[in-house]
C-alpha cells in the first residue's frame, strides 16, 4: 500500500554516515517537511570507509570527523533536528546487550512515534551486493531496542533511576527489505534525497549520485501511481488512538 502517515517524532537508527541518504532519504524530506521532528542515530562514524593505500590506522579519526560533518551537513539538507554519533568502531559492529541498552535509552529519551531502521535478515541484494555486516548487527539492535526492550519497565531497570521511563514506538520502518508492504512517494523529494547524499563526497561520485537514486526510486515505485518511492515492511506495534468525536 501507499504510505501517507506522517509521524510526529520519528527516529533513524543506522551503522554509518549516508546508510540513511541511500535508505530513506526522500521519506526524512517528506516528513520533516509536514513537520515532523526528526533524529538521526548514528552508530558508528565510517572510519573504516576508506581503501586509500596511503592511509593508515591514524587516518581514522582524521575520517570519522569528515563523515560526521558529511553527515550533519546531509541532515541540514533532510531538516533533521538532531543527530547522534555513538561512535562505535567501523566494521566491528555487533548487536550486543550494551548497545542494546544505549539505543533502548536513546528511544525512551526522544520517544518517537515511528523508528526507521535497516533489515537484519538481509544478507544479499541480487548476486552482485554482500550486505554489510555492521547493517545487520545495526538492525538488529535497533529492532531489539524498539522491542522489548524500549517499552518494557524492568528490561534495563536501572534506566528509569536515570530518568528514562518505557517509550512504545508505534510503528517500525524496515528498509531494504525484499518483501515491502508499504511504499511511500517521494516525487517531490527526491531532488532532496540527492543532495543530501551528495554531502558524502568522501564515499559517493557525486556526479553519478543522482541518476544512482533515481533509478532506484523509479524501480521501487513500478506499478505505483507516482514516479519515486521508498520501500518498507511496516509493523504497527501500537493502534493510533482515534480522535475523539
Amino acid at each position: 500500500m501507499s504510505d501517507e502517515y506522517i509521524p510526529k517524532v520519528a527516529m533513524s537508527i543506522q551503522a554509518h554516515p549516508d546508510d540513511q541518504e541511500f535508505g530513506i532519504g526522500g521519506t526524512i524530506a517528506k516528513w520533516t517537511k509536514a513537520g515532523c521532528e526528526f533524529i538521526t542515530v548514528v552508530i558508528t562514524s565510517g572510519d573504516s570507509g576508506s581503501n586509500d593505500p596511503s592511509k593508515g590506522a591514524d587516518y581514522k579519526p582524521v575520517l570519522a570527523e569528515l563523515r560526521e560533518k558529511e553527515q550533519l551537513a546531509a541532515n541540514e539538507v533532510l531538516g533533521v533536528k538532531e543527530t547522534v554519533f555513538m561512535r562505535y568502531p567501523d566494521g566491528e559492529l555487533e548487536p550486543t546487550i550494551a548497545l542494546r541498552k544505549e539505543l533502548t535509552r536513546l528511544i525512551r529519551k526522544y520517544k518517537p512515534d515511528v523508528v526507521l531502521a535497516g533489515n537484519p535478515e538481509a544478507w544479499f541484494y541480487g548476486n552482485e551486493y554482500l550486505n554489510h555486516a555492521d547493517h545487520r548487527a545495526a538492525a538488529r539492535a535497533a529492532c531489539e531496542a524498539v522491542f522489548p526492550s524500549a517499552g518494557s519497565r524492568l528490561v534495563f531497570a536501572d534506566l528509569l533511576s536515570e530518568g528514562y521511563e518505557p517509550h512504545e514506538v508505534k510503528r517500525l520502518y524496515v528498509h531494504g527489505t525484499e518483501k515491502p508492504d508499504t511504499w511511500v512517494d517521494i516525487s517531490d523529494t527526491i531532488d532532496i534525497k540527492v543532495k543530501a547524499l551528495q554531502q558524502h563526497a568522501s564515499q559517493v561520485p557525486v556526479d553519478e549520485v543522482e541518476k544512482w537514486m533515481k533509478d532506484w526510486a523509479k524501480e521501487d515505485a513500478k506499478d505505483k501511481e507516482f514516479e519515486y518511492a521508498e520501500s518498507y515492511r511496516v509493523m504497527v506495534l501500537k493502534k493510533e488512538e482515534e480522535p475523539e468525536k
